[in-house]
């Protein structure tokens, strides 16, 4: 890395370059290795062990990161995954279901993703604690959903939490409201890594504290980091050791994300030469997820390809809906023994995301990631199952909440189903402008949630407010200018319209 290289004559041939990079690698290795000991030096207590560990995985991660050179795929390797790799759903779900599907269920642990905070919905605290609909968080519908699959099968289905230490804490306080709830609840954290200086790269951190300066200097590497903070738990053992099989992982924010029982039951009922370690919900891309990470064939191997390690001249490429037809809903089917195997032969390999940040005072900082889905190349007979849209209903923004919390979609047990009175089964395009990015404030703006279930397009942008009981159907687009604002009266019918300039309802 030359930019780290100040007033040195660089090698003239390629020989002489590659060991002088070499020697460049490993004083960064070791200035890193001092200054991790260093702080290490400043942990106390039952911390310190933990830190510890997680200081080894960012050695391992930080290692991979010099060796890098260049994008970790080469495009002229890249084929579509063969036919048989990617089944569509209705195939899995023609086998019907067996009697004794409770055994099924009984080697069964769901695992929720739950290191992120509400911060981008302008909410403090863990994003699952955020309520979605009818005063039910992220969590209660998990819960709930749980819950009700151990009643009605009799079976032992328990949650675990993959927290940070960005939740951990609010999480756990939660936690003691569902004690009389028939499901286990586990947490374990994930790691805690030191953001580093992106000039220097050494760790930003003068210490092992997490408050005052140090607040915003350590970072939860990404979901990747699910398989060692798991094992390391010792948690994962536990689970094995009562006798359970396969995790189903994936986003407490993606509503979609059920416990199906086809893709159970086709998980355990493979031979046992032929068991299938990995299953990777996928489904078809649409405009909107361009951006998603795609399956492909590669040297072998069924393999995750994100947005991120695409070389710049094939971005265009990637996003094509044609070419690459499907994206990974992170919804994934996973072999505990295979976890544990991998991690103890160290043979985890997942592509690093470098995640650039820019701290307060200008210092910027990066990041090193994994993702979660990556290491589908690493296990055995892994598969892709082209599933329903509808296991992918992701809330990231105020206007997947809007679809949410609307008449669009019915709640049972803890789930959401779109509704049987709309009558084509593709979701609405809604998109808030800035003035409802922020949860509280958006809340304000409706007085009642509008009834949407003949909507298919919806903008919103500038000083607008909803009375109760809108109706909104087909294409609506509302402008407030500057300055402006629009009241949409109460009782309002909306179809095919497009209202801009202002619109102020005033009581008199």
């Amino acid at each position: 890395p030359s930019m780290y290289i100040k007033n040195k004559e660089l090698p003239s041939n390629s020989n002489e370059m590659a060991q002088f990079q070499e020697v460049m690698r490993q004083q960064l290795e070791s200035s890193m290795h001092a200054e991790l000991e260093k702080l290490l030096g400043t942990a106390k207590g039952a911390k310190a062990e933990v830190s510890k560990k997680d200081f080894e995985g960012f050695r391992k991660l930080f290692h991979r990161f010099l060796q890098v050179k260049g994008p970790s795929v080469e495009w002229s390797k890249i084929n579509r995954p063969p036919e048989d790799s990617i089944q569509p759903y209705d195939k899995i779900k023609a086998k019907g279901l067996p009697d004794n599907i409770a055994d099924s269920l009984n080697k069964l642990v769901v695992v929720k993703l739950n290191g992120g905070l509400g911060t981008s919905m302008g909410c403090k605290g863990p994003k699952s604690l955020i309520s979605v609909r009818n005063e039910n968080t992220f969590l209660d519908l998990t819960v709930k959903q749980i819950e009700h699959l151990n009643k009605t099968y009799n079976a032992d289905v328990p949650l675990v939490l993959m927290n940070s230490f960005n939740t951990d804490e609010d999480t756990k306080k939660i936690l003691q409201k569902y004690t009389h709830h028939r499901v286990k609840i586990h947490t374990f954290n994930q790691s805690r890594y030191p953001r580093i200086n992106k000039e220097s790269l050494l760790p930003v951190a003068k210490d092992m504290a997490m408050t005052g300066e140090n607040a915003d200097v350590w970072y939860p590497p990404g979901h990747g980091d699910i398989y060692a903070s798991f094992f390391n738990s010792g948690l994962l053992e536990q689970l094995i050791a009562e006798g359970k099989e396969y995790i189903f992982v994936s986003n407490i924010d993606n509503l979609g994300a059920t416990v199906d029982l086809y893709i159970l039951n086709h998980l355990v009922s493979q031979p046992n030469g032929k068991r299938c370690e990995f299953i990777m919900e996928v489904t078809d891309k649409t405009r909107a997820d361009v951006k998603g990470g795609t399956l492909i064939q590669y040297d072998g191997k069924l393999r995750l390809l994100e947005i991120a390690q695409v070389p710049k001249a094939h971005v265009d490429e990637f996003k094509s809906v044609s070419k690459f037809k499907i994206f990974n809903t992170n919804n994934l089917w996973i072999s505990l023994s295979a976890i544990k195997r991998l991690q103890e032969q160290n043979a985890m390999d997942m592509e690093i995301i470098v995640n650039p940040k820019t701290l307060d005072g200008d210092l910027n900082v990066i990041q090193l990631e994994t993702a979660v889905g990556a290491a589908i190349k690493c296990f055995d007979n892994a598969l892709g199952i082209n599933v329903p849209r509808s296991r992918f209903l992701p809330v990231k923004t105020t206007s997947d909440l809007l679809l949410v919390m609307s008449n669009l979609y019915s709640l049972e047990a803890g789930s959401l189903t779109m509704s049987e009175r709309r009558e084509f089964p593709t979701t609405p395009h809604v998109k808030l402008g800035s003035s409802f990015t922020k949860v509280q404030e958006y809340l304000t703006r409706f007085e009642s949630i509008p009834d949407m279930l003949e909507l298919d397009h919806l903008t919103v942008s500038g000083d607008v407010t909803f009375g109760k009981h809108v109706s909104l159907k087909g294409t609506v687009i509302i402008i407030a200018n500057h300055g402006d604002r629009i009241d949409i009266p109460a009782g309002s019918m909306l179809e095919n319209k497009i209202v801009s300039g202002n619109l102020r309802i005033l009581d008199h």
